[in-house]
């Protein structure tokens, strides 16, 4: 079993990097535009927000969650836009509301069974699953987040839990886009920053996708295209993947359009969790 207390501090590491970038901006600069299309810094981090108080309702309240997802499934294309809206404040008061609701998250994640199944939009998780799911999506969006500032950010090691995720929800990403699930199994080899290689699945597999970490991480979490990472796919299933992975919950994402040669930045986002 993955040990829940390792993540839960990677994830206030995580959290407390993209709080660093936020933290110091000017009111205006939070206006900015991010790579995903309509969605502010301001709108990225209510959306933190608001999915860090749903987590929080499915541990400690399922019945009042399961009332959450009916109320989505109204319009799961455009709820989340709705909600990251209906958000907005002024930067102090956004920052204040996002501390707290993590910091309620994460004591209430600590606190849970290690074995509790926690229902969540796609499919139930316990509470180190959980976590993993909130440190991928502040990853995400502190990208979106990085991006919209023209600051780079160096991947740390904690970002293997989203790796993993990305292999570990390869059967959603099928679904989700309404194909098969393919019964073969994809080995995953990736290089990491510091040098290391962090694989899953089995070494003998047929089907496989080796590259660089962040490539992996950047594709599962659909913050580039396939085509503007150094990811190789051997085998059918392997390369049909590439093209559905989706790491986070919801209706299956579009992706973001290739990156143009000249302005690797400046690409058009066509969607977000």
């Amino acid at each position: 079993m993955v040990d829940l207390a390792e993540i839960l501090v990677d994830l206030r590491d995580e959290s407390e990097d993209l709080d660093r970038i936020v933290a110091g901006l000017p009111d205006g600069d939070w206006q900015r535009q991010t790579p995903a299309e309509g969605w502010t810094i301001a709108h990225q981090i209510s959306h933190l927000t608001w999915t860090d108080r749903a987590a929080l309702r499915s541990v400690t309240d399922p019945g009042r969650f399961a009332e959450l997802v009916a109320e989505a499934l109204t319009d799961p294309t455009g709820y989340m836009d709705r909600a990251a809206e209906d958000g907005l404040a002024e930067p102090a008061e956004l920052l204040r509301r996002w501390r707290d609701s993590r910091a309620e998250l994460a004591a209430a994640l600590a606190a849970a069974p290690p074995r509790d199944r926690l229902p969540w939009f796609s499919v139930d998780m316990t509470p180190a699953s959980m976590a993993t799911a909130r440190l991928m999506e502040t990853w995400a969006h502190g990208e979106d987040v990085s991006l919209a500032l023209h600051e780079a950010r160096l991947p740390a090691r904690r970002l293997r839990h989203v790796a993993w995720l990305g292999w570990r929800t390869l059967p959603y990403g099928f679904l989700t886009h309404g194909r098969p699930v393919p019964t073969s199994p994809v080995y995953v080899e990736l290089q990491a920053a510091d040098g290391g290689v962090w694989a899953f699945g089995p070494p003998d597999a047929a089907d496989r996708v080796t590259g660089p970490a962040l490539d992996f991480c950047l594709l599962v979490t659909q913050r580039r295209h396939r085509d503007d990472l150094a990811l190789d796919a051997t085998g059918q299933t392997a390369d049909e993947w590439l093209d559905v992975a989706q790491a986070f919950a919801g209706p299956p994402g579009a992706g973001r359009r290739p990156k143009p040669a000249h302005n690797l930045e400046d690409a058009e986002a066509v969607t977000r969790p």
